[in-house]
C-alpha cells in the first residue's frame, strides 16, 4: 500500500510538471512548423457578407459637375439595375442637371462686354454594363465596413443647350438652343454597404459625345469629341 501511495504521488507530480510543458511545446511546435516551411502559402478567402447575385437595386443621388468653366452644374441622379451574378450587372440611369452662370462668366461679361461659348448638359440617360470584380472590408473604430469597387460602360442620349449659333454674332442676341447627341457613358465607383439592404455609392461618371463648336464667320462648324465629368453621391436599396 505504501508503495502504491508513493507511486501515485510521483505520477501526480510528474503530471503537474509535464502538463504545462506539453501545452507550451504544442504552441512552439506550430511556430517552428511555420518557419521550417517558408514556401508554404496560405490563402484566406473572405466571407462575402453582402452578396449581389440575382438582386435588383435602385439609387437616388446628388450630382456635382466638374467640367464647365463658366457654369456651376448640379443635379439629381437615378439609377436601377440587376446583378446577374456577383460581378456583372445591367444598369439603367437618368440624370437631370441644373446650371447657373458662375463668377468667371459674370466677370467676362462685365469686364469685356462679351460672353463665352457655353454648352451645358440638361439631361442624360442610358444603359451600362457594370463590372464589380473587387470587394473588401475596412476595420475602423472597431467596426468593419464592407465595400465593392465597380466599373461601368455603356451608351446613352445626352441632351444639352448651347449658344453655338449666336456667341460669335454681333447682330444677334445671345441665345441657347436645345441639342441632342448620342454619348458614351463610363464610370467607376465604390459601394459601401450599410446593411444587407441599404448602401451608399460614390462614383465618377464620364459622358463623352461628339458635338460642333461655335459658329464662326466664314468658317464651317466641325464636330469634336467633348467630355463631361460628374461626381455622384447616391443612397441605394437592394432587394
Amino acid at each position: 500500500m505504501r508503495t502504491l501511495a508513493k507511486l501515485s504521488i510521483l505520477l501526480m507530480v510528474a503530471w503537474q510538471i509535464a502538463g504545462p510543458s506539453s501545452l507550451l511545446a504544442a504552441e512552439k511546435d506550430l511556430y517552428d512548423y511555420l518557419w521550417l516551411d517558408p514556401d508554404k502559402k496560405v490563402y484566406v478567402l473572405q466571407n462575402k457578407i453582402y452578396k449581389k447575385a440575382h438582386s435588383v437595386y435602385a439609387q437616388l443621388g446628388y450630382i456635382y459637375g466638374l467640367s464647365s468653366d463658366y457654369t456651376d452644374a448640379s443635379g439629381v441622379h437615378f439609377s436601377t439595375g440587376y446583378y446577374f451574378n456577383e460581378e456583372w450587372a445591367l444598369e439603367l440611369m437618368y440624370n437631370s442637371y441644373s446650371n447657373k452662370f458662375n463668377d468667371a462668366y459674370q466677370s467676362l461679361q462685365s469686364i469685356n462686354q462679351s460672353v463665352p461659348f457655353v454648352r451645358q448638359l440638361e439631361k442624360s440617360y442610358g444603359a451600362l454594363a457594370v463590372w464589380a470584380p473587387f470587394y473588401g472590408k475596412i476595420n475602423t473604430f472597431n467596426k468593419i465596413i464592407y465595400f465593392d469597387w465597380h466599373f461601368g460602360l455603356g451608351l446613352g442620349k445626352v441632351e444639352t443647350s448651347s449658344n453655338a449659333l449666336t456667341v460669335a454674332s454681333t447682330t444677334t442676341a445671345d441665345n441657347y438652343r436645345k441639342e441632342s447627341y448620342t454619348g458614351i457613358l463610363g464610370k467607376t465607383g465604390v459601394r459601401v454597404h450599410v446593411n444587407k439592404r441599404w448602401h451608399v455609392d460614390l462614383s465618377y461618371l464620364r459622358t463623352t459625345y461628339q458635338a460642333p463648336g461655335p459658329l464662326l464667320p466664314n468658317r464651317a462648324q466641325t464636330d469634336k469629341w467633348r467630355a463631361n465629368g460628374d461626381v455622384i453621391f447616391s443612397v441605394g436599396f437592394s432587394f
